[in-house]
């Protein structure tokens, strides 16, 4: 994934996050899912194809109550 291709993805949030700026934003990319914080937008960002991104949401929904 090239610094290029992030610079232009459209980044979201879920809508039940709030406007405090701690929230986890994504963006559809080609090649996966990029995660990054709205804290610190130009900061680190982890891309996950998307049956790993797939995984992650499954385990996190398995795990809430």
């Amino acid at each position: 994934m090239t610094q290029e291709a992030l610079s232009r993805a459209v980044w979201r949030k879920s809508s039940h996050s709030g406007n405090g700026g701690n929230c986890v934003e994504i963006a559809d990319l080609s090649t996966g899912i990029a995660i990054r914080d709205s804290k610190n937008p130009d900061g680190p960002r982890i891309v996950l194809p998307l049956t790993q991104w797939t995984a992650l949401v499954h385990t996190i929904k398995d795990s809430c109550p």
